[in-house]
């Protein structure tokens, strides 16, 4: 029997939501809609059992075991070690001892189910059983009220032989069928949200959990979960130094640079230079031994690298070296919870230390709501980056090439510690760019405009255009001396 103080559910981010896993002789009910993957999470949760070397119980009620078997198999889960109780066909059997009041007298076709229960208890000895549904137990009783009393003694009957139980259930027009949390000491909700697959947990008596809807994904690994992103119970010790982009003329305008630990926002319109100048902070991060990664929302891997590669900012090698990741994101493949364990993966196990979005638009795209949405989400992954002592860069497409000045397209202005601008701006019927910035919590910065320059060797600052005004507009004019 099980002895340990945690069991695990075969799905390691679910074990952490649920504070280390399920209680070892305690009920547990997965409620969801046909379709959301309770079968599945089952499948999971026997399989671990039997690797660890515990006796294991499948009492189906509704699929036999034929296509359990094959429906699992291929989802590569092998089930060859799982015993199985087949009670879809014909379901007769259930307990000559009526301590737990099960199902009534045994002459009866729910009798002949408690029976056959018993018998299967009695022979595997379980230390996981999952029933699924245990919802189909009401056609075996007269009304609603022993239905519920015969679900209870069922699952007493389970957990006091020593077995860990999960049982799922469907919803049905009989509403105490629908409301079984009365049974067990915790309950999970499969579902589907706007942003694709979701898993709650509602109930875990004994322990805390992490609350809120969590993604979750189906795929040939079976189900997996990506736990919501909880910035406050993230942090890492790190030293607050001033980072360098290893471009003098940038670092004198951003007063030395940017503060480890800090977000970056880059703004500016389509082409003016905004993820060439974040490269420069990861070519710096690698000159000093240390681990970069940027998502790439809008361009890919391929375009990044040569465009790099033409203004000296050696991509290829940065990555062969591993002092660089370069991550294509599809925005409308990945949800927020997702994209967040790619970036704890990045930073908890290969010690990034400067994280880039590119862009905040395309990022957008995955949370398929509003700019609230996006704020929030975005809130969340910036905090626990802070946390942790990373240094953000998010570049911003403002859309407008020249006209009213806006810093940022998506009310993301709070969450920055710094703000650096790039614009377009018409100068004697030439267009040209400008640099400047606009907010830095740290430290002072330099509060003029400089012509911007991308050349062969990277980027080029002008001296500050102290001879123009109306900059911001885009359509400058020259200052008349006194």
């Amino acid at each position: 029997m099980v002895t340990s103080d945690r069991v695990g559910t075969g799905i390691d981010e679910l074990d952490r939501v649920l504070d280390g896993g399920l209680r070892p002789g305690r009920s547990y009910m997965l409620r969801g809609d046909p379709g959301t993957g309770k079968t599945i999470l089952g499948a999971h949760f026997l399989t671990t059992g039997v690797a660890a070397g515990e006796s294991t119980l499948f009492v189906n009620f509704e699929e036999s075991t034929e296509h359990v078997r094959e429906n699992l198999a291929s989802l590569e889960f092998d089930l060859g070690d799982v015993s199985f109780l087949d009670l879809t066909a014909d379901a007769d059997s259930f307990t000559e001892d009526r301590t737990y009041g099960l199902f009534g007298p045994e002459e009866t076709e729910a009798g002949r189910v408690a029976d056959r229960i018993v018998d299967a208890v009695d022979r595997v000895q379980p230390d996981r059983v999952f029933v699924d549904p245990l919802t189909q137990f009401r056609q075996l009783v007269s009304d609603d009220t022993a239905f519920r009393r015969e679900a209870n003694g069922f699952m007493r009957y389970l957990t006091d032989s020593g077995a860990t139980v999960l049982f799922t259930t469907q919803s049905t027009p009989d509403r105490s069928v629908d409301d079984l949390e009365y049974l067990c000491d915790g309950s999970i909700r499969l579902g589907h949200g706007e942003t694709g697959r979701t898993l709650e947990v509602t109930k875990f008596r004994g322990s805390d959990f992490e609350s809120g809807a969590h993604t979750v994904r189906i795929d040939g690994d079976g189900l997996r979960v990506f736990p919501r992103l909880t910035p406050e119970i993230h942090s890492q010790a790190f030293t607050a130094e001033t980072v360098s982009s290893g471009v003098d003329s940038l670092d004198s305008l951003l007063s030395g640079g940017i503060e480890r630990g800090t977000v970056s926002v880059i703004s500016g319109p389509s082409g003016v230079g905004k993820t060439t100048t974040g490269s420069h902070f990861m070519k710096e991060a690698a000159a000093r031994g240390e681990r970069s990664v940027i998502y790439m929302f809008e361009e890919s891997r391929e375009t990044f690298a040569h465009r790099s590669r033409s203004i000296g900012v050696p991509v290829e090698e940065m990555v062969e070296e591993g002092s660089l990741a370069v991550e294509e994101i599809e925005p409308l493949s990945v949800s927020p919870d997702e994209f967040a364990a790619q970036v704890r993966t990045e930073v908890e196990d290969r010690d990034a230390r400067v994280v880039m979005l590119d862009g905040i638009s395309g990022y957008r795209l995955s949370l398929r709501g509003e700019d609230d949405d996006l704020v929030r989400e975005l809130h969340a992954l910036c905090r626990y980056l802070r946390n942790m002592g990373v240094t953000v860069i998010l570049v911003d497409d403002v859309g407008t090439v020249t006209g009213e000045f806006t810093p940022t397209s998506s009310r993301i202005s709070y969450l920055a510690d710094n703000i650096m601008f790039l614009r377009y701006i018409e100068v004697a019927g030439e267009l040209r760019k400008a640099a400047g910035v606009l907010k830095k919590r740290a430290s002072d910065f330099e509060r003029t405009l400089r012509e911007f320059e991308i050349t062969g060797d990277g980027i080029v600052l002008g001296e500050p255009l102290t001879g123009l005004r109306g900059i911001l507009t885009g359509t400058p004019e020259f200052v008349e001396d006194d």
